[in-house]
């Protein structure tokens, strides 16, 4: 029987056994390129070919699986199965570890896994640094003794947690860890448990989401699976529950297969992960939490408004949505409930200006506080500032077309062109001009092109002749000209040079690149003080990986004396952290004074996104090179 030499190969052909799908959607899932789709699809059909299946490609549905000895490929898919319990990649083993460390009654030996899983035992001590990492989010270490091995430490809830954020992950990635899964939460358990707890949350008439309701779900199964045994919650702070709940709490528990009646700090346990989830206008909190989310979205409102042009302390709707978010999210991320935000991959892509803007505004309430806030709740945040942002600023950046109108035939007539060319195409901006001597004095024009109603020569930029009255054809010929997309040249004119270009051709990490950056830019004294660590800072809130091996890294404030984009090429890739490789790195150091404008670079950034326009980028060796492609790219 074969084997599969690569995981994700395995991957291609689950999702196609389960789907015709086209290449670039299978590019965005197993996160590779095009090329790459292309390449595996051609070394999976050599692989599969004599085991009753192949897959061809049809124009309009891509990729699809044709079965043609269902008999053989059971075969293979039951060999492939059995060989995918085992961990293979530094991900899988990293997942293992850890909900074994979590389940574990006794030591776990790191000798006995590498014989289990046909690896060494150096493989298994460098997945075990990560694994210390992940614990150390939720408060958890790893005692390690001689011939004992290694057993977790810390406070129960904080276990708890951890599995329940693992569980749930793993579960809405379809991937149900190789079989531990369905071990530790049977479906048929987190069904009977589902169903239960959504009666009586209806019997109460309160309501949860869909993920909220299995996020909770996986919750109990986990609480009754430690409780069974014998580690219960012996404590559970009061200070945020709410009378209510606390009976809604306890009304769950009564329904759940539970052995032992559950003690009070059990109860109390359960009753925040409700409240943490409840879909509500009028959130059920203590005194204190409620002021402490009214504080929240104020100081959010009042940065805004006191570092940005922005204005939006009086939107009601605004700071009620935001009072009702806050709310559950300062309960989620005081006692550790996971929040999954399906969108938190693609905000910062789609929502640039509010993504930067909440950032800065949240990170000076961090600062002051002992908690620590995912990119999926940053997001949700982000959410909220930009739609308040769209509802009262045109946020978005296009550079409108400019003409130089030239007309020696009066005001009258003047006014009679400019008011017909202004109809046809408002967006047009116009300066006028009455003496076509003082035009041919002009050595250059500063417009993008010359409408004129007498024939005169051409400078730097297009003429078009109309006349007073212009024809339709005329206007049509205009049009060719006002409907081009100027901002991207604009941009690349303005924001871009060959003083700040790089190529890395030899081994950097981010850090040493940062320091050749900043280096320079504060001997030119282009940025002021605290752009360096600001710049740092920014960094590790949340990765500046825009996606598709392009890094966006800037301040967090702005910190720049002149706008401007320090642009590097690295062929070879450099580590940006969290298993991500950026071959594109723009840093952005931004003015005040260009704020808004400088936002529709992220436009330009993500028309880079792609396998060709990356390609062709990293091949330019100088700077006139590179900025020709950008003008041009798909």
């Amino acid at each position: 029987m074969i084997k599969l030499p690569h995981p994700r190969l395995h991957q291609l052909l689950t999702q196609l056994h389960a789907e015709p799908l086209p290449q670039e959607e299978l590019a965005r899932r197993l996160n590779v390129s095009t090329r790459t789709v292309r390449t595996d699809v051609a070394t999976l059909n050599e692989l599969i070919a004599t085991h009753g299946a192949h897959l061809i490609h049809q124009r309009g549905t891509g990729y699809q699986l044709k079965i043609y000895n269902q008999g053989l490929f059971d075969e293979l898919l039951a060999a492939q199965e059995q060989e995918t319990s085992l961990p293979r990649t530094s991900r899988e083993r990293v997942l293992h570890l850890q909900l074994l460390l979590l389940t574990a009654e006794q030591g776990i030996k790191l000798e006995e896994l590498a014989d289990t899983w046909y690896l060494s035992r150096a493989a298994l001590q460098g997945d075990m640094a990560e694994v210390r990492e992940r614990l150390a989010h939720f408060g958890l270490t790893i005692d390690s003794k001689p011939r004992l091995g290694m057993r977790i430490q810390g406070e129960e809830a904080a276990i708890r947690a951890c599995l329940t954020q693992l569980l749930y992950r793993e579960q809405t990635r379809n991937s149900p860890l190789q079989g531990l899964l369905p071990n530790l939460c049977p479906s048929k358990t987190l069904e009977v448990i589902g169903n239960r707890i959504h009666a009586q949350l209806g019997h109460h008439q309160l309501r949860l989401a869909d993920e909220s309701l299995q996020q909770l779900t996986i919750y109990c199964a986990v609480a009754l699976l430690r409780q069974a045994a014998g580690h219960e919650l012996l404590a559970f702070s009061q200070d945020d529950l709410t009378a209510p709940l606390t009976a809604v709490a306890r009304d769950i528990y009564g329904e759940l297969p539970t052995l032992t009646r559950p003690g009070e700090p059990e109860v109390n346990g359960l009753a925040i992960q409700i409240q943490a989830r409840l879909i509500t206008d009028t959130p059920q909190l203590s005194p204190a939490m409620a002021a402490e989310s009214t504080q929240l979205v104020e100081h959010l409102l009042d940065y805004i408004h006191q570092h940005y042009p922005y204005d939006l302390r009086h939107d009601g709707q605004l700071h009620a949505d935001m009072l009702a978010h806050i709310s559950a999210m300062l309960l989620r991320i005081k006692y550790q409930i996971g929040c999954h935000n399906p969108l938190a991959d693609h905000i910062k892509q789609y929502y640039p200006l509010a993504y930067d803007i909440t950032l800065a505004a949240i990170s000076e309430w961090i600062k002051q506080t002992p908690y620590h806030l995912t990119h999926h709740e940053i997001g949700y945040l982000v959410i909220h500032i930009g739609v308040g942002l769209e509802r009262h600023y045109d946020i978005g950046y296009s550079r409108p077309p400019q003409a130089l109108l030239l007309c020696d035939a009066g005001n009258a007539t003047f006014r009679v062109l400019e008011a017909r060319i202004k109809r046809e195409y408002p967006q047009l901006q116009l300066t006028s001009l009455e003496s076509v001597r003082d035009y041919e004095g002009l050595a250059h024009i500063q417009q993008d092109f010359v409408i004129s109603t007498s024939k005169v020569s051409d400078k730097n930029v297009p003429v078009v002749q109309v006349a007073p009255f212009p024809t339709q054809y005329q206007l049509e010929q205009l049009g060719k000209l006002v409907l081009i997309d100027r901002t991207r040249p604009y941009l690349l004119d303005k924001y871009f040079d060959d003083e700040h270009f790089m190529v890395v051709n030899e081994p950097l990490d981010q850090a040493a690149l940062f320091a050749i950056i900043c280096d320079q830019l504060e001997a030119e004294d282009l940025v002021e003080e605290g752009f360096r660590g600001s710049l740092q800072e920014r960094e590790q809130i949340v990765s500046t990986m825009l996606g598709d091996g392009i890094a966006l890294p800037h301040a967090l404030g702005l910190l720049a004396r002149r706008t401007l984009v320090y642009t590097v090429l690295a062929p070879q890739g450099i580590d940006w952290g969290n298993g991500e490789t950026a071959n594109l790195i723009f840093v952005l150091a931004i003015a005040k004074a260009d704020y808004e404008e400088a936002m529709g670079l992220y436009d330009l950034f993500l028309a880079l996104m792609n396998e060709k326009a990356s390609k062709n980028l990293l091949a330019c060796r100088d700077f006139v090179h590179f900025k020709g492609l950008a003008r041009t790219a798909p």
